[in-house]
């Protein structure tokens, strides 16, 4: 594997590697958000992978507690820190490394580099910058210098010019013609750019991005809407040296991100002359950049004129490498960092093409990359896709035709769509009503397209309106007619050779299930006695001598059987792991995160490993964390395939979230055998009458509850509980359509809108547990015993959604007698359930008293922060109890031993409002965070400071605060008001709370609401005289909408709470570092070394 071959390098090519150095500064990329996903956590796993195998010694900084990047085995020393120049000042203080590394951290890393570089931090502490240099990172994020530089090498660029104002981007795009593109420099994910019509569009745009770039400058650009999107990605070495990894085709036109763009590798429309003439620009643009490593250039190309114009190039691993680098097999990360150190494409031996400065992209199959939304988190926002990056993740799937990799890559997002027809109730709709629909684009486009193909429209009338290309729209009509013939034998199995036919191009067994109306078995029986069945191939890996990852095929039939290119070994016991699919809102990297690790104590525990999964941006994906990975759909006919093929001792479900648990009992079904918590226990645990009935047996409290299917069942359990109640489906995960309820309209309209309400899958109703302390704990058993590492404390009370709560670790306000109370309850709770690995709690305290809220017998999303926090490999230890059965090793929980922790982990979780400026920013019980950082101090108010700082909102230690609370809140303002006033803050408040806070004895200013007149507080924020507010939302019952003032505050960049307990943690923590300044930095594995036994 990997490490063989590095060491290899090591005796063999002493010469090159840079001798000059010895310590590396690696910057990650901080907390998942739009447009800078886990796939940088991916690049520097590689790259501090390579470097320490090298002999460096690695210095990593990064504020994400999810990401397996920050565990204290994968660097040296680890900074668990804010990433700005004051907390990396700090660390290069302490540490004295030799060079840094900025261009495997995303946009984050790029920024804060050049940061460094501008405040003389790097020539004052001596660190050169190895891979980028910095005038590189200028020249290709700053838009002037970019330009400057293609102007110099004869490289056409669409016209453009640069404004600092709003006033000057009127002017210039009066000059160019409208509609412009608007790019903000120095962003990411289009973040604050878009594409404008007229001059009022132009003002909200450019404003927005004026505010968002780093240096205040934005481009106006004419609009190349519709042109084709093309992107290569290429490697440099500090010879010179050059290879294209990959090339990438947008199958959506340019006007759409390409982080939304569905997407192909190779080409498949674009002659070999136009990508040799795109190969010959991308090396001259990158060989005057001077980037060492990977460089994604993306060009526009205009099939009317034959124009080409680059449009950018993002000097560093970027989201289009991750996924180059997967669909080649050619590890960007990983051969950048090498090159970084001095080695060139020559030295690195690969078993295909000798070196690596031979590559060239020869697969013979078909990679599609398609996005994952999460639009429906976000009441209010249009799905409308844009220049501005929407998508929360993505999944890759490969195969030997685009039909095949087309239809596999859709049953990949686990959206609960198997096929492309019948999505929504577009199949109602007329010929015309669907064509009006794709006049703009959205995340649904594909699905509509289909359908619009179905009813008639032909292939000229959708390219007219979606510019999406003929060849792409002729395919999808020829599924459209493949799928209307098969629907003839509805209600039987179709003829041998229509069934053949349809595998061959990509139709899954569910999928055909469904519109033939027979069950999914008939259809896998059927064609399994014709020999109908996935056979594999395999991706090489460049840079090893064999190593290959393997996708399946129905195209790989020859003579009547299928050919094979997956060799099985049989010389050691294998297990099989299944990953968590796309990235998105409520499942995260942190499962991803419990796969790679259950991975890696499987490989020492004597195990083969397998992972399945679909997910380009992962380091479960990457071909050395297991022994053998399937980049397959995580789906009953594909896993069953694998499963068949390699006949594991067993699978492991409980690592992957909600992705694979839905799959297990299904699995288990056909004979597969689920390792660890079987799967009925899952299901118990779900089914709310049977936990509650063992919460009786128990003595266990939970707050009073009922389940109903009909709107007059839950207005007859809300009459018994009392108002206000939380409803949400069952079966979820993410807190997905989860809401208090408060009176019987509400209740009402939630039940009339619920969709897929059955009797199986009811509507759960709980008492509303109001004021009360929400915690969790994370638990490891073995059946018999139990042990909780610590009891997490969340900030916001009951009704947030514990993903979106900050959270203390250990806990801070919890009484001993409290926390006892929990533990135990945890412990009762996994034994009696007979939860063999991990194990997520719920618990609210109301008035003292502990309240079990629901059992998770699975990983869950706080697995990392645990480990990290108090120490404990908690995935290694489950996965030793989980295979117990197989090796006979004795229960690792007796030897448990309680900690004493001396710091506090607030963990903090990121939104991303800034991208969905419509929507009103409150926290609720659907979770919408997309990813987490995580402070760490002695003190548990610095360590809040810490987390907002992590968050990149930066907490005021002076100035104006804005207090504005609703009815519920009011009892406690007073206490909010005094600790701001003895923070020595100016106090504005409106009305009903300014009248509270002056009758206590506090000083105070009135300020008006919007719509009490002027001047009000939507005009004090915008003219930047607020540096913090707190508002409690009024909710549904007031008259006038007040989430204006959130909205104001996101564009404005004002720190906001919107809970009391939120604002209670940030006086206090503005008070601590008043008091002590901010504390020393200390590395994870320092902090660690602190922990006591109790």
């Amino acid at each position: 594997m990997i490490y063989a071959a590095i060491h290899y390098y090591k005796w063999r090519f002493i010469m090159p590697k840079r001798n000059d150095i010895n310590k590396v500064l690696i910057i990650g990329s901080g907390p998942i958000i739009i447009g800078q996903a886990c796939e940088f956590d991916y690049s520097g796993t590689q790259a501090c992978k390579a470097l320490r195998k090298l002999g460096y010694e690695i210095v990593l900084v990064n504020s994400n507690p999810a990401t397996i990047m920050t565990d204290p085995e994968i660097a040296d020393v680890t900074y668990i820190e804010p990433l700005n120049v004051r907390r990396l000042e700090q660390i290069i203080a302490k540490e004295r490394p030799d060079a840094l590394l900025p261009n495997l951290g995303g946009q984050s890393g790029l920024n804060l580099c050049a940061e460094l570089a501008k405040e003389g931090v790097l020539d004052k502490y001596h660190v050169q910058v190895i891979g980028v240099q910095v005038d590189a990172i200028e020249r290709g994020e700053d838009r002037i210098e970019f330009k400057k530089s293609m102007d110099a090498i004869g490289i056409e660029m669409a016209r453009s010019e640069v404004s600092y104002s709003v006033e000057e981007a009127l002017a210039i795009a009066d000059r160019l013609g409208y509609p412009v593109v608007l790019r903000p420099a120095y962003t990411m994910g289009g973040a604050g750019g878009g594409l404008v019509y007229n001059k009022e569009e132009l003002k909200t745009v450019c404003a927005r991005g004026l505010q968002a770039s780093l240096v205040g400058q934005v481009l106006v650009e004419e609009s190349i809407l519709g042109w084709e999107e093309l992107e290569l990605e290429i490697v440099r070495d500090a010879e010179g040296n050059m290879i294209t990894v990959c090339f990438i085709e947008n199958i959506d036109p340019m006007g759409t991100h390409t982080g939304d763009s569905f997407c192909s590798a190779p080409m498949l429309t674009i002659s070999a002359e136009l990508q040799a003439r795109l190969q010959e620009q991308a090396y001259r643009i990158v060989d005057s950049v001077k980037v060492i490593g990977g460089t994604n250039v993306q060009f526009a190309h205009d099939p009317v004129t034959d124009r080409i114009v680059v449009i950018e190039i993002n000097p560093r691993t970027s989201r289009s490498s991750a996924l180059a680098s997967k669909a080649t097999g050619f590890p960007i990360a990983l051969v950048s960092a090498m090159l970084a150190a001095g080695l060139t494409l020559r030295d690195i031996e690969c078993g295909k093409y000798g070196t690596l400065d031979k590559y060239v992209p020869d697969g013979d199959y078909v990679v599609i990359k398609f996005a994952r939304w999460a639009f429906e988190k976000f009441k209010g926002v249009e799905d409308k896709l844009g220049t501005q990056m929407r998508a929360v993740g993505e999944v890759m799937s490969i195969g030997k035709t685009y039909k095949e990799a087309f239809q596999k890559a859709i049953r990949s997002l686990e959206t609960g769509r198997y096929g492309l027809g019948h999505a929504k109730d577009y199949d109602t709709k007329t010929k015309e009503e669907l064509l009006l629909m794709l006049a703009h684009p959205s995340s649904d486009r594909h699905f509509i397209m289909y359908e619009a193909l179905r009813k008639g429209a032909t292939v000229g009338e959708i390219f007219d309106i979606t510019k999406v290309k003929h060849y792409f729209i002729k395919q999808m009509q020829e599924l459209v007619e493949e799928e209307e013939a098969l629907i003839r034998s509805k209600g039987s199995l179709p003829a041998d050779e229509a069934l053949i036919s349809a595998k061959k191009n990509g139709f899954s067994d569910k999928y055909l299930s469904q519109i033939l109306e027979i069950p999914e078995d008939d259809i896998r029986n059927r064609r399994i006695e014709l020999g109908v069945e996935e056979a594999w191939e395999g991706v090489h890996v460049s840079g090893t001598p064999d190593s290959a990852y393997y996708y399946s095929t129905y195209n790989a039939m020859a003579e009547g059987t299928a050919q094979d290119k997956n060799p099985v070994t049989t010389d050691k016991p294998k297990i099989m792991i299944l990953g968590g699919g796309p990235n998105r809102i409520g499942q995260g990297i942190e499962f991803d995160y419990c796969c790679v690790h259950a991975s890696l104590a499987l490989k020492e525990l004597g195990f083969e490993t397998i992972i399945v999964n679909c997910n380009p941006e992962t380091v479960s994906t990457d071909y050395d964390t297991s022994d053998k990975l399937y980049f397959e759909p995580l789906t009953l006919e594909d896993v069953l395939s694998i499963y068949h093929k390699e006949k594991p001792l067993g699978v492991i479900a409980q690592f992957g979230g909600q992705t694979p648990l839905n799959l297990a009992s299904e699995l288990e079904r056909n004979g597969v055998k689920i390792l660890g918590t079987p799967p009925s226990v899952i299901d118990l645990a779900e089914d709310r009458d049977q936990f509650r009935s063992m919460m009786d047996k128990l003595g266990i409290p939970m707050p009073e509850a009922g389940m109903a299917t009909t709107v007059e069942e839950a207005l007859e359990i809300a009459k018994n509980i009392g108002y206000p109640v939380m409803v949400r489906p069952s079966y979820v995960l993410g807190g997905r359509g989860m809401e208090v309820v408060y009176d019987d309209e509400s209740m009402a309209g939630y039940m009339n809108a619920a969709v897929g309400v059955t009797p199986d899958r009811p509507i759960l109703i709980d008492r509303f547990l109001n004021h009360a302390l929400e915690c969790e704990a994370d638990a490891i058993s073995d059946g018999t015993h139990a042990f909780v590492p610590a009891v997490m404390e969340h900030i916001e009370l009951a009704g947030v959604h514990s993903g979106d709560s900050a959270c203390i670790i250990p806990s801070v306000h919890i009484s001993a007698e409290n926390v006892a109370t929990i533990k135990e309850y945890t412990k009762k709770i996994a034994e009696e359930m007979h939860v063999r690995g991990l194990m997520n709690m719920q618990y609210a305290i109301e008035k003292g008293k502990v309240y079990v809220l629901e059992a998770n017998p699975r990983a869950s999303r706080t697995v990392p922060l645990v480990s990290k926090v108090c120490n404990i490999r908690m995935v290694p230890i489950a996965t030793d109890i989980i295979t117990s059965e197989i090796t006979s090793r004795p229960s690792p929980v007796p030897d448990l031993k309680e900690k004493d922790i001396p710091y506090y982990g607030v963990k903090e979780a990121v939104f991303p409002f800034n991208m969905f400026p419509e929507v009103d920013p409150i926290l609720g019980p659907e979770m919408r965070s997309t990813g987490e950082v995580l402070g760490l101090s002695p003190y548990y108010g610095e360590a809040f400071y810490k987390a907002q700082e992590a968050t990149q909102t930066q907490l005021p230690l002076s100035g104006t605060v804005l207090i504005s609370v609703n009815g519920k809140d009011k009892p406690e303002v007073i206490e909010i008001a005094q600790l701001f006033h003895d923070a020595g803050f100016e106090i504005l408040a409106t009305q009903g709370t300014y009248k509270l806070i002056t009758e206590a004895g506090i000083d105070a200013e009135p300020v008006k609401k919007l719509h009490e007149g002027r001047p009000n507080i939507l005009d004090l924020i915008t003219n930047g005289k607020i540096d913090l507010i707190v508002n409690s939302p009024v909710g549904k019952d007031s008259v006038h909408d007040d989430s204006y003032l959130r909205k104001a505050a996101i564009k404005g960049k004002i720190p906001y709470m919107t809970t009391i307990a939120g604002a209670r943690a940030t006086a206090k923590g503005i008070l601590y570092v008043q008091k002590h300044g901010n504390a020393d930095v200390k590395s994870l594995q320092q902090l660690h070394n602190e922990i006591r036994e109790l």
